[in-house]
């Protein structure tokens, strides 16, 4: 897709400029916002056909760090995925990791055991968390407020202590394998994740404190960038800016996966969609999170942490290096040599930023005939312009960073 450039723009709108130039004097004039701003918060452009502060039309553009996930994953074996889905929204890569295997293990009809649903709730909830205390916090420091940002993100560094006890990786983390997870959780990840759970509540209520009641935060943010439930639903919006709308639409609910039936949660939602209510429906899911972990480790069973799969599911290293019969599956399952059976199949998780689905075609060889990332936040950007028409340029920056837009995962 070829960059909007600012004369694309200025031809577009040459008619309107010289019209306004003709009535009054004043002039229009044209802000290349992006690619490399960085209130952008990723490689994406708007350029923006301004009156003073205001904006009265914009062009977006997307594309810059396009890499083709799709095509690339349509010739790697399904092993090997993996390490794509975690590079999309990055700010919570085990929730696109264990999407992704309860995608191939539905292909599979592949039961994982109670305890590795349990697991993977645990780590896709701290995910959760992680991602909206960045979405959060930087909405603060785009309004001007620093502190709280920096607060908060201890305790995302502290979740990530807790996925490098489970799979050795902070950001991307590669977390799980088919069937279930690669390792059981150490003592020492059960001791930080508990010590987390201890010490988490007392510092985000400060964080709300100081950010959801200033004056300053609520003036920039309430009716700023508002999407009415019936426009919302018409982009295809879903997840915490769907429900900041006024629908209350979550995939766990609506269609449980990984044992989510088995806990009591609340779905928050808000009213008029606009960039104050997207930060409280996060908080408050935030505290939705937090309760499911709570449950989670109250009931976590006893039991294996992977489904028994020798086909698909690497063999442990200490046997693989003593059993002939281990070394031969390893080989088999790493260098891709065991075909997946025909099948077509989608499978959706609510990821940080909505509906993360994965549409998978398998033809019966060793890698997908198709796949197709269903990306929530390229599906909710294209009404970015619309939602900023009208506003102030500060505005069109509140309101990006209250959508989450991540570019990893606009442009995958």
């Amino acid at each position: 897709m070829s960059a909007i450039t600012v004369r694309t723009i200025e031809e577009k709108y040459a008619d309107m400029i010289r019209q306004r130039e003709n009535e009054d004097g004043s002039e229009l004039s044209i802000l290349n916002l992006g690619p490399t701003h960085p209130a952008t918060h990723g490689i994406f452009q708007n350029v923006l056909l301004m009156d003073g502060e205001r904006i009265l039309d914009a062009e977006q553009t997307v594309g810059y760090i396009h890499r083709a996930f799709e095509k690339i994953a349509e010739n790697r074996p399904f092993y090997q995925i993996n390490v794509l889905t975690d590079r999309m929204n990055y700010c919570s890569s085990p929730i696109n990791n264990m999407g992704w295997w309860m995608t191939v293990e539905k292909l599979l009809s592949i039961e994982v055991p109670q305890r590795a649903q349990y697991l993977r709730v645990i780590m896709m909830e701290l995910a959760r968390i992680a991602d909206h205390l960045i979405c959060n916090s930087i909405l603060a420091v785009d309004s001007g407020a620093f502190t709280g940002f920096l607060y908060v993100m201890q305790y995302r560094e502290k979740i990530y202590e807790i996925y490098e006890e489970l799979c050795g990786a902070r950001l991307t983390t590669n977390m799980g394998r088919i069937g279930g997870l690669e390792r059981d959780l150490s003592d020492t990840g059960f001791r930080k994740l508990r010590a987390f759970m201890k010490e988490f509540p007392v510092v985000f209520k400060e964080f709300e404190a100081l950010v959801s009641r200033n004056r300053i935060f609520i003036d920039r943010c309430i009716n700023v960038g508002g999407i009415s439930a019936e426009k919302a639903i018409s982009f295809g919006f879903t997840g915490p800016n769907l429900r900041a709308a006024g629908v209350d639409y979550d995939v766990r609910i609506a269609n449980p996966y990984s044992s989510y039936q088995d806990f009591e949660f609340d779905v928050p939602v808000g009213k008029t969609g606009d960039t104050y209510d997207r930060y409280c429906v996060r908080n408050a899911e935030i505290w939705q999170s937090y309760r499911i972990i709570e449950q989670a480790l109250a009931k976590l069973p006893d039991g294996p942490i992977h489904a028994d799969v020798p086909d698909y599911y690497l063999p442990p290293k200490e046997q693989v290096y003593t059993s002939m019969e281990a070394l031969i599956y390893h080989f088999k399952i790493v260098m891709g040599e065991i075909p997946v059976p025909k099948g077509e199949v989608y499978h959706a998780v609510e990821g940080g930023n909505g509906e993360l689905g994965f549409y998978l075609i398998s033809d019966g060889s060793r890698v997908p005939f198709r796949l197709h990332f269903r990306r929530p936040c390229f599906i909710y950007y294209q009404a970015f312009t619309e939602m900023i028409k009208g506003g102030l340029l500060s505005d069109a920056i509140l309101i990006m960073s209250s959508l989450n837009v991540i570019a990893g995962e606009l442009d995958a």
